[in-house]
């Protein structure tokens, strides 16, 4: 599917938006832990799904904004569902807990957790292809929160740091690792499954 010039200056401004996002991100970590060089924020920031995600944005909408051609409305969906549930995520559980209510990681997390995944969204659903989507789809969503895990828990064996807890056995133990796994997957699944149907009722009006 070729996009017109508005669409891909559209997708050119979200993958800004995402990398500027990271950006302050970076520079909010950095500035709390003045003693960690270039790299050591680097991989400090690279144990979260969510500035991954992020970054799954920047580099997605980019490559539309250069090729003019969505060339996989499954990654597309993929991407559009996994930066929701970021966001959704984080307002429902984690918005109130957050420490930082004004300056750089304010800004930060209003745009990895607020304003990203609303563009991407309402992206999605304006210009995405989205006919051909259905139940294989959702089940390929499923993969990048497994891949998550994985990684997580393959970083958490040589430096000792979990980001979440459902990824630290030690604290819940192999058996709760391997439970809050198939709970994550499941709820992407359902996840998937409501945003095809999502998909459905927009394009039927």
């Amino acid at each position: 599917m070729s996009l017109s010039p508005t669409v891909r200056l559209l997708a050119a401004l979200i993958a800004a938006m995402a990398l500027a996002a990271l950006a302050l991100q970076f520079l909010s970590v950095q500035r709390n832990n003045a003693d960690d060089t270039l790299w050591e924020t680097l991989w400090r920031l690279g144990r979260f799904f969510t500035i991954l995600t992020n970054g799954l944005v920047a580099g997605t909408f980019a490559v539309l904004a250069i090729r003019g051609r969505v060339a996989s409305p499954v990654w597309l969906g993929g991407v559009t569902l996994w930066i929701g549930i970021t966001g959704a995520v984080y307002h429902l559980l984690l918005a109130e807990t957050d420490g930082e209510k004004t300056g750089i990681g304010c800004w930060a997390n209003f745009g990895i957790h607020t304003s990203v995944p609303i563009v991407v969204l309402l992206w999605w659903l304006a210009f995405a292809p989205r006919d051909r989507l259905n139940v294989t789809a959702a089940l390929v969503w499923m993969s990048w929160p497994l891949i998550y895990v994985c990684y997580a828990l393959l970083r958490g064996q040589f430096d000792g740091a979990y980001p979440y807890f459902f990824t630290n056995p030690d604290r819940i133990g192999w058996t709760g690792v391997l439970t809050w796994s198939a709970a994550l997957a499941g709820a992407f699944f359902v996840a998937g499954l409501l945003q095809i149907a999502l998909a459905r009722v927009v394009r039927n009006r």
